[in-house]
């Protein structure tokens, strides 16, 4: 969340003595791109920092997977504290809590890796998807469907900008825009729908995937380890799913291609799938302009987050490098 939520701070640390018996003497609100999730820095009477996560739509995976990997010996994964009832969350109104150790450093937007870390990233991505999960395990996380349900979401936001009038400037800017935008977006969406109805059609090795691994979710500690963090949505998909972030354009990690080589000396030699990879790239332009669409014509934020939004949504088509990423990876270029 862009902003703190309308939640008192002395409710959160109350909550977080009965739970986790520890106590809260300040919170840092720690604003993010998450819409679905409020962050905070604690810092407790004795000295101890956490960081708090309040999360709405909680799954338990975004728990358990990284306990499992942890077992696995993987130690890019910041496991959760537990409750004093030996759990790993706690509900807490519409939220759900989770609480973390709290890491000193700086992550992949605020600092420049370095080419060990670059090919640690990669050394430890490989060992999740490598990583063998037990049944009881996999059959909780979901697995890729190639879902049309972002790009239906674009074609209605289409279908409201061209036919209807609106009072909000915002929304009606936005409808100008997406109008302005008609045949990119189309094309857009239209040819990730060909690019999902083809690898639909495919077997494919699924492995578990991370499925958000940019740079604001890859974190150098002050003790110079690499950590991977936020694992809210975990997939069984083809690696790709992945390794799309890596030169994909998404984050300013991968400026050359002597940073991309880092990264696959870690990871190993693999064939890599261009169709699998040109349908993440373009599906993730869908996701991001989808959301941020939504939030603009139908999301209950004030002004200024929606203004963020706006220039969120229209930054993918103005001054992103990401389309024509997408393009050259699908071969158009």
């Amino acid at each position: 969340m862009l902003e703190k939520p309308n939640i008192p701070d002395e409710l959160i640390i109350s909550h977080l003595q009965n739970e986790y018996e520890i106590r809260g003497s300040e919170l840092n609100f720690r604003p993010s791109g998450d819409l679905n999730a409020a962050a905070y820095r604690v810092l407790t009477e004795d000295g101890a920092t956490y960081f708090l996560k309040l999360r709405k739509g909680f799954d338990e995976i975004a728990v358990t997977v990284p306990l499992f990997l942890k077992s696995q010996g993987i130690e890019a994964v910041i496991i959760p504290c537990e409750t004093k009832s030996k759990r790993h969350w706690v509900g807490f109104g519409d939220y759900k809590i989770i609480l973390y150790p709290f890491v000193d450093g700086r992550d992949g937007f605020e600092m420049e890796l370095s080419d060990k870390h670059r090919r640690i990233l990669g050394a430890e991505l490989k060992r999740i998807h490598t990583t063998k999960i037990p049944p009881d395990l996999k059959r909780l996380v979901p697995r890729e469907t190639y879902s049309p349900r972002w790009r239906e979401i674009i074609r209605s936001l289409q279908v409201q900008a061209e036919n209807n009038f609106f009072h909000d400037s915002i929304v009606a800017r936005l409808a100008e825009f997406i109008k302005s935008k008609r045949d990119e977006i189309t094309y857009l969406v239209d040819r990730t729908e060909e690019l999902a109805s083809e690898l639909q059609s495919k077997p494919s090795n699924f492995v578990l995937c991370h499925t958000d691994i940019h740079g604001r979710n890859i974190l150098i500690g002050d003790n110079k380890k690499l950590y991977i963090v936020d694992w809210d949505a975990p997939l069984l998909a083809p690696k790709e799913r992945d390794l799309m972030f890596i030169g994909g354009g998404i984050d300013p990690i991968w400026k050359t291609k002597h940073d991309e080589d880092r990264f696959f000396e870690g990871y190993g030699n693999t064939e890599i799938n261009r169709t699998e990879l040109a349908y993440y790239r373009f599906e993730r332009i869908i996701q991001d302009i989808a959301d941020y669409g939504e939030q603009v014509f139908f999301g209950d934020k004030n002004t200024g987050e929606r203004e963020q939004f706006y220039t969120y949504f229209t930054m993918n088509f103005t001054s992103s490098l990401r389309l024509e990423i997408a393009r050259k990876t699908d071969g158009l270029f």
